[in-house]
């Protein structure tokens, strides 16, 4: 299954600009932002509550297994 993009560029932006502000690697950022399945809000708040970024994608990862893990 393909990631959902219904936001435009001007969202996917915002949402790895969030993602790079609270400690993901512009690389990750850029992935997990065009992934409107990820809950934004949660993967910020779990990585300001000191889990590594990497963890938090794991602990959210669509149902699916199509996510934007670290390769």
């Amino acid at each position: 299954m393909r990631p959902k993009r219904r936001g435009g560029l001007a969202v996917v932006n915002w949402r790895q600009l969030e993602l790079e502000q609270c400690g993901f690697p512009r690389s990750l950022a850029a992935r997990v932002a065009l992934d409107e399945r990820y809950d934004l809000q949660e993967l910020v708040d779990l990585v300001q509550h000191g889990c590594p970024p990497a963890l938090a994608l794991r602990i959210l990862s669509p149902i699916d297994g199509g996510d934007a893990r670290v390769a």
